[in-house]
């Protein structure tokens, strides 16, 4: 089960490495969370009587794919705004906020599950589920504003708007 998710997000990841460049930050970004909202709405519909195949696996292909485009994109965009001295410190903090962000993430939706649990482990998970494609689908209009408009400049210095 981990295989399939690891490589979609290496190819979602590779992909838009190098949409990046072509087209630019905001479209990848905004592309990368409706892509990983599908793979979680399909997980929403989840059974206990289900697969794991046929259930897990395509929600969490479809999502881990988005979501490797929207790491790199938030990476790359961050380190395009920075001067190159400062390289090192935004790097640091995109990490960071990765890290802090999956955490509270994983609390939330956990949470989410676990209230739900009362209807079932199904009706738990329905939960979680929404919730996580709700928060990618809000996160894709956030970016609408948040991400810089252009591609991000490999000069390390100001990207111009």
């Amino acid at each position: 089960m981990f295989l399939p998710v690891a490589v979609a997000t290496g190819i979602g990841a590779h992909l838009g490495s190098r949409l990046v460049g072509r087209i630019g930050s905001r479209p990848i970004a905004v592309a990368g969370l409706l892509v990983a909202t599908a793979g979680t709405i399909h997980l929403t519909q989840l059974s206990e009587t289900g697969s794991v195949y046929a259930g897990l696996l395509p929600g969490f292909v479809i999502a881990s794919f988005g979501i490797g485009a929207v790491f790199v994109t938030a990476t790359t965009t961050a380190l395009a705004m920075v001067e190159r001295r400062e390289a090192g410190l935004a790097s640091g903090v995109v990490n960071t906020f990765h890290e802090v962000g999956g955490s509270i993430g994983v609390a939330v939706v956990s949470t989410v599950a676990a209230s739900g649990f009362e209807r079932g482990a199904a009706g738990g998970f329905a939960d979680a589920f929404t919730v996580c494609a709700v928060a990618a689908a809000v996160s894709a209009v956030v970016a609408l504003g948040l991400v810089p408009r252009g591609k991000p400049q490999s000069t390390g210095g100001q990207h111009v708007h």
